[in-house]
């Protein structure tokens, strides 16, 4: 049965501090006296009492309600001082004080300084081993009522000292604390309703609580140091995400890439997932539990490690990066080039980045792909490196359709280009073809198209002059090469033109991707008719008439009676429609033409 809980008197200081005294002594009394069901409700009072000044102090809803609050605090931590006060008493408020003190720490700066004694206390006079759960435990369940940035703050430099406490397992128990960290991290520095002050506060904490771990480091023989330093790397690594998503603080990823070495990071590791990899397997092994709590942001710490690294000459420094290196081992060795393009999806994707971080690293990317690649290791297989070079292009695409500057989406669209021509022809077809079909934005399918549409061509000039020229008899295979003339062409022009809806295209929502289509299936049948092939199969009777009978009339129906019915309309967005319409008109018109003609050719 749970005993009621005391009010506060608010009408006083004196007799708040009244009644602090007499619950602490409750508390001291029940506790010291083992009576362990009273000691609970005495400490559960406490608490009480503690969170309604705290959230009173907050809140500002009475006057003098922060000055109340410091006297408060301050009593808390005298009582924790007394010499009088049995390991026992403290042991049993070691559980819940922790928390309600941090409560206070968003009341000023100096119940925030109360705060990191009242812990630091603990900390003294308890185990290590045993404050490290509790403050994680703290940490993972912050209260709504309070400032979490600053709530967070006494809990995250109380975990700094108890690192560097621990006696012995120093790993297993720092492993457990740094997801907790990261977690409540990255839910603040998300938030836009923190001022820079609060959020510099945390981060200055979090920067220290990394120094910590590498000073525990350095106390470690060889096995445990190199699983530990592994785990400060991880560690650092999405710290630098986090800084780099909330503020962009040059000051903090400076001092965050300080650590980097010690960890034993290299700028052409991070970037090419290496050092990630391995910091991840001597940290997590086999265990998939562990890999979910550790994975979120390091892949994008990693990456944007080396564009902060491209923006400030200092963080290269600190970080002991030879940039100008590891540009030109990733313009001259195709499969690291691959993996690094794999990584830079993580900030391509990333939602929360300014787009001033989506600029440098497009200009990053930009550079190590620039001069003749193509030419360079040819036959490498990139086969491994299909899912994240397609997650990357995708994730580029996005760029090019929401940036607002007209820089970056030119840029971002080039780009896109030498990535795609850096990938063999086999792999460049599927992975334009799963562009294509994975693809929301009608403007977005139609480049796509048109880029199919120019590797198409590219390779059937190809074939032609390897075809005239005798003395490369030799590569006669080469000449039969159809990577792009297939039979799949028929499949990817109708995810257009009859999608999976089953009916004709939605306009004209989708103009720009049916009238690139309609061009790639214009080019392809005159093509394939000027030289008497058939390598995509669109010639073959059957396929004309399914293409006359399923794409072609049903969208001509459509264009007429939407055409039709704003004929007469003089509204702007009448207008806007039969003006998206025309251009489609007429090469539709073009390709019923084509297509009867290839029939009548056929009978």
């Amino acid at each position: 049965m749970s005993a009621e809980k005391t009010p506060i008197d608010g009408s006083s200081s004196a007799n708040t501090l009244l009644q602090l005294h007499q619950l602490l002594t409750s508390c001291s009394k029940s506790i010291s006296g083992g009576n362990f069901s009273q000691s609970q409700t005495s400490v559960s009072e406490l608490i009480y009492f503690l969170d309604s000044v705290s959230d009173a102090s907050i809140s500002e809803l009475e006057p003098g309600a922060k000055e109340n609050a410091f006297k408060i605090l301050s009593g808390i931590y005298e009582f924790l001082c007394s010499p009088s006060l049995n390991q026992e008493n403290i042991d049993a408020l070691s559980f819940e004080l922790p928390k309600s003190a941090s409560k206070f720490a968003g009341v000023s700066p100096q119940c925030l300084e109360i705060s990191d004694n009242i812990i630091h206390r603990f900390i003294e006079k308890c185990s290590p081993r045993d404050m490290l759960p509790i403050l994680c435990e703290a940490l993972d369940s912050p209260n709504k009522t309070v400032q979490a940035a600053t709530y967070v703050c006494p809990l995250i430099s109380g975990l700094s000292d108890v690192f560097i406490s621990l006696q012995r397992r120093h790993f297993e128990q720092i492993k457990v604390a740094v997801p907790v960290v990261v977690k409540v991290v990255k839910a603040i520095s998300t938030e836009s309703d923190y001022e820079d002050t609060e959020l510099e506060t945390l981060f200055e904490r979090i920067v220290v609580n990394a120094h910590s771990i590498r000073t525990v480091c350095r106390k470690l023989e060889d096995g445990e140091n190199e699983k530990l330093r592994a785990l400060l790397g991880l560690y650092v690594l999405q710290i630098l995400a986090l800084v780099s998503v909330s503020r962009n603080y040059l000051h903090f990823a400076l001092r965050l890439a300080s650590i980097l070495p010690y960890s034993g990071i290299s700028g052409l590791g991070l970037i090419t997932g290496y050092s990630v990899d391995t910091m991840s397997h001597i940290v997590i092994g086999e265990d998939e539990e562990d890999c979910l709590s550790f994975s979120s942001h390091v892949y994008l710490g990693a990456s944007l490690s080396v564009v902060w690294a491209q923006k400030h000459d200092e963080f290269a420094q600190a970080a002991k990066f030879d940039f100008g290196a590891i540009k030109t081992e990733l313009q001259n060795n195709r499969t690291k080039r691959w993996q690094a393009v794999g990584m830079l999806k993580h900030i391509f994707a990333s939602i929360d980045l300014p787009w001033e971080f989506k600029r440098y690293t497009v200009d990053f990317l930009l550079y190590i792909t620039s001069g003749d690649i193509s030419n360079k290791l040819e036959h490498n297989d990139c086969s491994l490196y299909m899912t994240s070079l397609f997650s990357s292009l995708q994730a580029l695409t996005m760029i090019i359709i929401y940036a607002s500057d007209t820089v970056l989406r030119k840029n971002a669209f080039e780009a896109l280009k030498r990535v795609l021509g850096d990938i063999p022809n086999s792999q460049r077809f599927d992975i334009l073809k799963a562009l294509i079909k994975n693809s929301d934005s009608s403007s977005m399918v139609a480049i796509l198209l048109d880029l199919f549409r120019g590797e198409m061509h590219r390779e059937r000039i190809l074939r032609t002059s390897l075809q005239k020229n005798e003395a490369l008899e030799a590569d006669s295979k080469t000449c039969q090469s159809t990577l792009f003339w297939n039979t799949s062409i028929l499949e990817l022009i109708e995810s257009v033109l009859r999608p999976d809806t089953g009916g004709p295209p939605i306009l004209p929502d989708n103009s720009d991707a049916v009238l690139s289509a309609l061009n790639l299936y214009r080019f392809v049948l005159m093509t394939e008719a000027a030289g008497k092939t058939n390598y995509s199969g669109l010639r073959s009777k059957n396929n004309l008439q399914k293409a006359y009978n399923e794409w072609l009339l049903p969208l001509r129906m459509l264009v007429g009676g939407i055409a039709a019915a704003n004929k007469n309309d003089i509204d702007q967005h009448a207008v806007d429609t039969v003006c998206a319409l025309n251009p489609i008109e007429l090469v539709l018109y073009r390709c019923i033409e084509l297509v009867e003609e290839n029939l009548k050719h056929l009978a």
